[in-house]
């Protein structure tokens, strides 16, 4: 829908294929964490006004059993917030809405496999998953269970990411709760959802720590984790983005802010084109997308591997590594301007 979107702006026509029904596309449970970046692509679509997005204003990064933090603040960027958060039905309604008003076609329970696209000057996957004969492929073992949780004390826009032994745990700002992304290994996973609220309150307590206490939670949904991607984003006629072409560990919140990303580039170049789906068009698509891509899959992968373990050496190194982000303001800059913009920020 976003991409139809930001095509039309550039005066180009599309039509959106569905596989399923358009309302349970709305029902989405997930709550996304968006960058101040992806808030202006969407605000150029002309779908942020209004969204009850909560803004996150700093960022609390740290881990458990060692020392060295790091905090990133919206201020010290003279930025409106370093990213929002809000519910993914929410986003979906306005898109779904905005695409309404501007009669673009949606043709709901049909479904476009890659045979089906011949009369069309270019295609664009934006949803499944990647294929595993075209993309590279790695299972981490891993699932995140996701809830809203109520704190005992405001939470004052602060976003905490806490890596432990056993995977991250994410607080993301959301109205006056949390919202909560707690990894855990696939061995554990069923038995970690189906915990009393009290029990895994006292889970997610023992994972966090004390400096939020946490009164309440909302039930519990878990999704797998891997890193998927396809080595080729484009063929003929064909372009894949979004969760069709890589899909992240939430570590990060890189995934759907990448998306628009690509939405973003791919409009630019195929909306000023007067063939969308020409070779030279693609290629330009690809190589404007190839840093930012290649940027978020490889940050996102190294964070997991990187706070993987509880070797006590390792931890040392990655304290002292958090404690220089923290001391550094050019380097904390740095860090923070590319989660929120991608590969813009590289100097």
């Amino acid at each position: 829908m976003a991409l139809a979107l930001a095509l039309r702006i550039h005066g180009a026509d599309a039509e959106i294929f569905e596989a399923r029904d358009r309302a349970a596309v709305r029902r989405d449970p997930r709550v996304l964490a968006l960058s101040d970046g992806a808030r202006q692509i969407l605000d150029w679509l002309g779908v942020w006004a209004g969204l009850p997005a909560t803004p996150i204003e700093t960022i609390h990064i740290s881990q458990r059993g060692g020392f060295g933090r790091t905090l990133l603040r919206a201020s010290e960027l003279e930025a409106r917030a370093l990213g929002w958060v809000l519910p993914a039905s929410d986003l979906i309604a306005a898109l779904d809405s905005a695409v309404s008003a501007a009669g673009i076609a949606y043709r709901e329970n049909t479904k476009v496999g890659a045979g089906d696209t011949a009369h069309f000057k270019l295609t664009a996957f934006a949803e499944g998953a990647v294929d595993p004969a075209a993309g590279t492929m790695r299972d981490y073992g891993q699932h995140a269970v996701l809830c809203n949780v109520s704190v005992a004390a405001p939470h004052r826009n602060v976003a905490w990411e806490r890596f432990t032994g056993e995977g991250p745990v994410a607080l993301l700002p959301l109205g006056e709760r949390y919202s909560v992304v707690l990894t855990c290994a696939d061995a554990i996973v069923d038995e970690v959802r189906s915990l009393g609220d009290a029990e895994f309150l006292a889970l997610l307590q023992r994972r966090f720590g004390t400096r939020h206490r946490f009164t309440a939670a909302t039930p519990r949904v878990a999704y797998p984790l891997g890193l998927r991607y396809r080595r080729d984003t484009t063929g003929e006629r064909q372009v894949w983005l979004g969760n069709a072409a890589q899909t992240l560990h939430p570590v990060a919140g890189q995934g759907f802010n990448l998306a628009l990303r690509d939405i973003w580039e791919l409009a630019q170049q195929a909306g000023a084109a007067s063939d969308p789906g020409a070779p030279d068009v693609l290629a330009a698509y690809a190589r404007g997308r190839q840093a930012d891509r290649r940027g978020a899959i490889g940050f996102t992968d190294l964070l997991i591997d990187g706070f993987a373990s509880d070797f006590a050496p390792l931890r040392h190194v990655r304290g002292a590594g958090l404690l220089a982000l923290d001391l550094l303001p050019a380097l904390r800059s740095f860090v923070a301007k590319r989660m929120i913009y991608g590969a813009r920020a590289w100097p």
